[in-house]
């Protein structure tokens, strides 16, 4: 009951935190950009916040049990990624955002290469975006089955409540602050609880005589992780509109390099500490069974290491969940309001019409990706069907926009069309699994470049 009581108490704070902070939210422009006033520790706050959810916490520890040190680089493709996005991408594309008043990365698609781009990037976006929303809202499940016994289906709908309800009083405003709680409670829980848990099992020296599979120490691949998450996983850290949309309401670039280069740091120190400790759950509990791989944090939090300390570890977990779903939360209703609802819908809305909007396009979206949330079988299924296809349907032509002034609708399209239809097409034919190397992720973002480029060219000639 303690963790419970714990869990109930946290929720309530950050949904009073975020309905104090959305008191001051009085314009669209404060909801979708926070007023373009953020600076570096904000932008640092709401971006590692954001990254460090249910696939950085209970899916890479479920990863770090089942393959090993290879899991590593779930979370270091994310640190990678926001390398590229601090020194380069980000700077630019805030640039662009702040002279033309854009708030969407549907906006940046239109003003770049039409209406007929933005059209069927949204699309794709609605799509994925639920997936990740739909994983979110699982860890925060998994989490509530292992504290107090909930089905999942009541974990998902709790989470839903409490992430719908303080975005829906500010949007970024109201995220951004909450966001910095958050990432306090994440630092504090797993530093303590991860040397704890360590100690409780004997060491590294005890985790060293695991050998559950052959390639279990190896670092490259390990079962199905690896540093092939570099392809699937990075460049959605390039590209991801719910960050670029956060980088959207800093003040500056200065804001956008530090706070983003301090966020891809945080990534790198944090990377191998789900892998440990989904190591020290392999260590105490070596036979779950794989349904069960993803309650090898809860179960290492509740009873590994001291209550205290894994009652902060659960409240850290949480706050990973929560953050995370708000991110992606704050993406959906944004596209949802300014990319369908302003641009087809009511293109004269009034802005005071828009916030009412958005704020009650939060609390749809919130309740569609419970729906998604029910029917997903686990965190990393649903956060690897949207990354896969975040990568491939946005990476070429948003970095192609930002640095070749020659490229248009055309081009951007056929990357788009190339992409997503290589990934379907192995996903169908090889479930997933790839073929002579190349993963669906790998072999769709060779597909857009290669059709981008082939479009280009020809244009050119002409």
């Amino acid at each position: 009951m303690a963790y419970l009581a714990l869990i109930v108490v946290y929720s309530l704070a950050q949904i009073a935190l975020g309905l104090w902070i959305g008191r001051r939210v009085r314009t669209s422009s404060d909801f979708f950009v926070a007023g373009r006033s953020l600076g570096p520790a904000l932008i640092f706050f709401t971006m590692l916040a954001a990254n460090i959810g249910g696939g950085s916490t209970v899916g890479a520890t479920r990863l770090g049990y089942r393959d090993g040190l290879a899991a590593v680089w779930w979370v270091g493709s994310a640190a990678t990624g926001s390398v590229v996005l601090a020194l380069w991408i980000g700077p630019a594309i805030r640039r662009l955002a702040a002279a033309h008043d854009l708030r969407t990365v549907g906006d940046f698609l239109e003003f770049r290469y039409g209406l007929a781009v933005r059209t069927a990037i949204a699309v794709l976006l609605w799509f994925g975006a639920l997936f990740i929303l739909g994983g979110q809202l699982i860890g925060i499940s998994r989490i509530l089955t292992a504290v107090i016994g909930v089905p999942k289906a009541t974990g998902c709908i709790l989470g839903g409540i409490v992430i719908t309800a303080y975005f829906t009083a500010g949007g970024l405003q109201t995220s951004a602050w909450v966001n910095m709680v958050q990432l306090i409670v994440k630092v504090g829980g797993f530093a303590i609880a991860l040397p704890l848990a360590l100690a409780a099992v004997g060491g590294f020296s005890t985790l060293r005589e695991l050998h559950p599979t052959p390639d279990y120490w190896n670092l490259w691949k390990g079962g199905g992780s690896g540093i092939v998450y570099l392809a699937m996983l990075g460049p959605a850290f390039v590209i991801s509109p719910g960050l670029l949309q956060k980088i959207y309401g800093a003040r500056d670039d200065r804001a956008v390099r530090i706070g983003v280069g301090a966020n891809a740091l945080g990534l790198f120190a944090y990377a191998m500490v789900p892998v440990l400790i989904g190591m020290v759950a392999r260590v105490r509990y070596p036979n779950l069974a794989p349904a069960e791989y993803e309650l090898a944090l809860p179960l290492v939090l509740m009873h590994v290491v001291p209550p205290v300390v894994g009652a902060l570890g659960l409240a850290a977990v949480f706050s990973a969940e929560v953050s995370a779903a708000d991110a992606v939360l704050f993406m959906l209703t944004t596209s949802l309001a300014k990319d369908l609802y302003k641009r087809f819908v009511n293109p004269s809305a009034s802005d005071a019409a828009m916030l009412r909007l958005t704020r009650l396009t939060a609390i749809v979206a919130g309740a569609l990706g419970i729906v998604v949330a029910l029917l997903a079988e686990s965190i990393v299924d649903a956060l690897g069907i949207f990354y896969t296809l975040m990568s491939v349907g946005l990476f070429v032509p948003v970095v192609a926009g930002l640095y070749s002034r020659r490229a248009g609708t055309p081009e951007a399209l056929a990357a788009i069309a190339a992409g997503v239809a290589v990934v379907m097409a192995m996903q169908l034919i090889y479930g997933g699994a790839g073929h002579w190397g190349w993963t669906p992720a790998m072999a769709g973002l060779a597909a857009a470049a290669i059709a981008f480029g082939a479009v280009m060219a020809m244009r050119a000639r002409r």
